[in-house]
C-alpha cells in the first residue's frame, strides 16, 4: 500500500501562478478588468474562436445561454444524460424540457444518429458533450442540426486542448468551457463562452453583468462608464481578475499540461490492458486529439460493485472519482419529471460501472504503477 494518499485530482498551480495573483491583488483592480480582457483574447487565440466571454462558471454560462436563446416552456433541448447535472438543471430552470440522447456504449458520447432520433418540432437547441477529453463527431452532429435548422452549442468543459480533424473543438462554433479546480486549467471557479456568432456573444456579455449595454471594464475610464444603462435584465456572472490571471498563466502551459496527462494515460493503458474486470473506453474512429481530462474504466467484476471497488482502492491510499451518475436517474428527475430506468441502456450501463482513476499533471509514472498494482490487488482479493 502507498505510504501517502494519491488523490483523484489536484490542480497544477506553480509559484509563478501564485505570484501573478499577488500582483493583481496589489494592482488596485481585482474584479472584472484588464486580466479578463487578456484571458478572453488568449483563449480565443488558442481555440480559434472570434469572441470570448469570461464567466464566473460554465454553469452560469449555461444559464445565460438559455436566456439568450429564449429557451422556455414547451421547448426541448437535446443533450446526454451522462453528464454533469448543471446543464440539465439549467434547461429545467429555464422552463425547458431536457431530451436525453443515448451515448455510444464505449466512447460515452452522443452520436449523430442518437441526436437525430431525439429531434421533434419543439427542439430548440442541441448540446453535445466532448466526454473526458475526447471529441464528439462534430461533422455528423452539425449536419443533423443544419438539416433541421437547430443551433448547436458544444459542452467543452472537458475539452480544452481537444482537437477534431485538425481544429480545436468549437473553433468555428459556440461552446462553453469550464475552469473548475479539476479541469485541465483552472481559475478556481470559472468558465468561458466562445463563439463566432458576434450577436450571441454580445448578448452573453450583456447578460453576464446586469444587462448593461457596455462591458464592466473600459480601458480608458478604468471602470464602468457612468452612463451605462440596462438594455435587458441581466445577472452577475462576471469573472474576477484574480481568477482570470490564474487562467492566463495556466493557459500558457496547456500543451505541457496535456502532454503530461497523455503520458500518464498511455501508461494506464499499458498496465491495465488485458484485465477482464475492467473495460476501457474506446477512442472514436475519426481523427481527433485527446486532452485526457479524465481516465475512465468500467468496473465489471461480479466480485464487487463499483462503489466497493472505489472503497477498496481508497483503503490502498488511492483516490478515484465518478463522472457521472446519469442525470435522468437522479432523484428529482425520477420523482418529479418521471424519467425511468430502461430508457437509455448504454447510458445506464456506464452510469452503473464507470470509475475515474487519478490523473493530474503533478503525478509521476510511478504513481500510475501504484494505481495499477492496487487495482490488481483489489480485483485478485475480491
Amino acid at each position: 500500500m502507498r505510504a501517502e494518499f494519491l488523490p483523484f485530482t489536484k490542480p497544477c498551480i506553480t509559484e509563478e501562478d501564485i505570484a501573478a495573483v499577488g500582483d493583481v491583488l496589489r494592482s488596485g483592480w481585482i474584479t472584472n478588468g484588464p486580466k479578463n480582457v487578456e484571458f478572453e483574447q488568449k483563449i480565443c487565440e488558442y481555440t480559434g474562436n472570434k469572441h470570448g466571454v469570461a464567466l464566473a462558471s460554465a454553469t452560469g454560462g449555461m444559464h445565460l445561454l438559455m436566456k439568450a436563446l429564449h429557451i422556455g416552456p414547451g421547448d426541448e433541448v437535446i443533450t446526454p444524460s451522462l453528464t454533469w447535472v448543471s446543464t440539465v438543471n439549467m434547461i429545467v430552470l429555464a422552463g425547458g424540457t431536457p431530451v436525453f440522447a443515448e451515448v455510444d456504449r464505449d466512447t460515452l458520447m452522443v452520436t449523430p444518429e442518437s441526436v437525430a432520433a431525439c429531434i421533434t418540432p419543439r427542439t430548440k437547441l442541441i448540446i453535445p458533450v466532448h466526454y473526458a477529453g475526447a471529441a464528439a463527431d462534430l461533422d455528423g452532429i452539425y449536419a443533423v442540426a443544419a438539416k433541421h435548422g437547430i443551433p448547436v452549442v458544444q459542452d467543452t468543459a472537458h475539452a480544452l486542448g481537444t482537437f477534431y480533424k485538425g481544429k480545436h473543438v468549437a473553433a468555428t462554433g459556440s461552446a462553453l468551457y469550464s475552469f473548475h479546480a479539476i479541469k485541465n486549467i483552472t481559475t478556481g471557479e470559472g468558465g468561458m463562452f466562445v463563439s463566432d456568432d458576434e450577436e450571441l456573444a454580445k448578448q452573453i456579455r450583456r447578460l453576464k453583468f446586469h444587462g448593461l449595454g457596455v462591458d464592466a471594464f473600459d480601458r480608458n475610464n478604468r471602470g464602468r462608464a457612468p452612463q451605462a444603462e440596462v438594455v435587458e435584465p441581466g445577472f452577475k456572472y462576471n469573472l474576477t481578475d484574480i481568477c482570470a490571471v490564474l487562467g492566463t498563466r495556466q493557459l500558457a502551459r496547456i500543451d505541457e499540461i496535456n502532454a503530461k496527462r497523455t503520458a500518464l494515460a498511455m501508461r494506464y493503458r499499458e498496465l491495465l490492458a488485458g484485465i477482464d474486470e475492467l473495460l476501457p473506453l474506446k477512442d472514436p474512429a475519426y481523427d481527433f486529439k485527446h486532452s485526457w481530462h479524465l481516465f475512465i474504466v468500467r468496473v465489471v467484476t461480479p466480485k464487487m460493485s463499483r462503489i466497493e471497488f472505489m472503497e477498496k482502492l481508497k483503503a490502498e491510499n488511492i483516490g478515484s472519482g465518478l463522472h457521472f451518475l446519469a442525470a435522468h436517474l437522479q432523484k428529482y428527475y425520477r420523482d418529479v419529471m418521471g424519467f425511468k430506468r430502461g430508457s437509455l441502456p448504454d447510458t445506464e450501463f456506464n452510469s452503473d460501472h464507470i470509475c475515474s482513476l487519478p490523473l493530474f499533471p503533478g503525478m509521476r509514472l510511478e504513481d500510475v504503477d501504484d494505481v495499477a498494482a492496487a487495482i490488481k490487488k483489489v480485483l485478485a482479493n475480491g
